[in-house]
């Protein structure tokens, strides 16, 4: 099944068009509400709780196609799709994502800046490897050189744990420029 999520600045406004149930997962034995993830077909409701009466994993192998709709702060600065455009072509001042009251505000780097410090990210790419090597599964990678990260960051661990996909990491480094791009136009 395909994984879909869609980022918004305000999920609830997004959901209030659409006639949709929410997924649930499940909390022990207990069925509760999915943080993000919502059904646009026909599943089976526990009525109730008006959830969707199987989990989430439950429901992925019925084939119920579950899509997640995220709340991203980041999006709040944002004032049109003119200026979100302009604040991902636009080159960040690279050297703002080593300063520690910077990186604070930034989503999916905060706590990080010894490792941002040490690898000193000055492009998209090398930026998602850095969101990559902060994943417990390529943790090891910290301190090699580029050339080392960028071959073996993106290969999938053979043990199962947990990484990022390129395209993940990818999608939230834009993110990261563009966010930062926002602190450096709202300080101007």
């Amino acid at each position: 099944m395909p994984d879909i999520d869609i980022d918004f600045a305000d999920r609830e406004q997004a959901l209030k068009h659409f006639k949709y149930i929410t997924a649930s997962r499940k909390d022990g034995e207990e069925l509760v509400k999915h943080n993000t993830g919502v059904y646009m077909q026909e599943v089976p409701v526990h009525a109730p709780k008006n959830l969707c009466a199987v989990s989430y994993k439950e429901a992925e192998a019925l084939e119920y196609f579950k899509i997640d709709f995220l709340n991203v702060s980041l999006y709040n600065g944002v004032k049109d799709e003119a200026h979100l455009e302009k604040l991902m072509q636009q080159e960040p001042l690279w050297e703002l994502i080593e300063e520690q009251e910077i990186v604070d505000q930034l989503f999916h780097v905060n706590g990080h800046v010894d490792i941002l410090r040490s690898m000193k990210p000055r492009s998209i790419e090398q930026l998602a490897a850095v969101l990559a090597v902060i994943r417990p599964a390529k943790r090891y990678l910290i301190g090699k050189d580029w050339t080392e990260v960028l071959a073996d960051v993106w290969v999938k661990p053979t043990d199962g744990e947990y990484y990022f996909k390129k395209s993940h990491a990818t999608a939230y480094a834009v993110g990261v420029i563009v966010q930062l791009n926002l602190l450096c136009e709202n300080v101007s």
